[in-house]
Formats: structure tokens, sequence, C-alpha cells
């Protein structure tokens, strides 16, 4: 059975997660961690896309990217992303083979209403997974930059984030009240069924303006029961 293909929007922000081969550890040592950024961070700039949040955890990474007006481009981040930390890997293991799932996951997200919501769910990861008891003792994701706590040059601010406040205090002050309210049961449910099965994140307002956009029709399956809890 052929599988289903990939909806990627132009100028549009997607939920991307990536996962060791068959869930292995994919990160060990700060180095791996940060390699991986590195090569972000160059990559994001050469192909011009945007990357609003990340969270690197120990097997698989949760990204916020934007491929802006040529949506081929977030498949050839991701390509050159997984394909260099393999090489890097596999040198300092003295190892062959693959590294990364086949294929990683993407939503496409509807920003006004879902993109914050989003990026708290990914800055939430390691305390959803118990690894810290809240999201500014973790150093590998994007909320101790994005609240001003560390200083650095990843990531790039969404109209919506700027759209918290008057300056970067203010901003930083409310988004951070914003994550410590926490996730409700029904926006985790959305984005990870909407993560698993490739659809949109967002209203079916949203799916329909992204189905006229792209003149493709694109199936939103009704919610059943909750299938667990996994990240």
């Amino acid at each position: 059975m052929p599988r289903k293909a990939r909806v990627v929007v132009p100028n549009c922000p997607h939920h991307v997660v990536q996962r060791g081969h068959n869930r292995k550890v994919v990160f060990v040592e700060d180095r791996d961690y940060q390699y991986y950024l590195g090569s972000l961070r160059e990559w994001k700039t050469e192909l011009g896309c945007k990357v609003y949040a990340y969270c690197l955890m120990a097997n698989h990474v949760h990204l916020i990217v934007d491929p802006g007006k040529d949506p081929t481009r977030l498949g050839r981040l991701m390509k050159r992303m997984a394909g260099r930390q393999t090489r890097l890997v596999n040198k300092l293991e003295g190892r062959t083979g693959t590294l990364w799932e086949s294929r990683y996951k993407s939503s496409a997200i509807e920003s006004e209403q879902y993109l914050l919501t989003c990026s708290r769910y990914i800055e939430l990861n390691p305390v959803r997974a118990n690894r810290v008891a809240a999201a500014n003792e973790y150093r590998w994701s994007s909320y101790q930059e994005r609240v001003g706590e560390v200083r650095g040059d990843l990531l790039d601010q969404d109209p919506c984030y700027l759209g918290l406040g008057r300056d970067a205090q203010e901003r930083s002050e409310r988004y951070r009240l914003f994550v410590e309210v926490g996730e409700s049961k029904s926006d985790l449910n959305l984005i990870r069924e909407a993560l698993q099965r490739g659809q949109l994140t967002g209203s079916q307002k949203f799916v329909s303006q992204i189905e006229e956009k792209l003149g493709v029709r694109i199936e939103q399956r009704k919610r059943g029961r909750p299938k667990g809890h996994g990240r």
C-alpha cells in the first residue's frame, strides 16, 4: 500500500518529529546535542527556513519549522540534518547504518490558534517525560532562549510570540505564564493525533483554507478514543 503523501504548506509553520531508528538513543553526550543544534542553525539559514521552537530528547527531536515559499525546503532540511548527525555518530562509534527512522512525521500548524500551543507542547516534553520539574531546567529546548534566560541566535521570532507584548521583557513574561498554566487534554490529543496521522493542527476552517490553497482534499479523521499518552 503506497504511503500517504505528506502535506507541506508554503509559508506555514510545521510541527516535525524525527525519532531514532527503533526508538534507540540518538543523543548521548552534550557534544551530540550541540552538534545537532549547530547543524540546524547552519542549514536553516542556508535553505531560508525559520525555526520557531525545538526540543532534543535522547531518542527523538521536535521542531517547528516554516519552510518559506518553497515547501520542498522542509524535506531538504530534515534530510540534511539526519545525514550529518548519522555520519557523526557512525564515525565516533565505528558503526554503519541508519540512525533515524526512515520517515519523519509532520503537521502544518494554524498559526493564530495553535502555534504558541504547539511551542508549549514541545518545550514541556521534558517535563512530561519526568526529565525535569520545569521547562527552564532543560538545556536542549528553545524555552530558555525564548524567555531570555540564555542568549542565542537559533530561534526566529514568530508573529504570534511578538504579539504577546510591546517589548522582549513583556513577551517573555507572558509566555512564561502561558507555559506555567500548562496544557489541556484536548490540546494534547489534537497535537498528538494530527502529528501521528499527518493531518493539520488547526480548525476545520484552516483545513478548508489549505485545501483551497493547495488544490487537494485533506482527510481529517474524526477523533476516536485516545490511544494512550505516548510523547
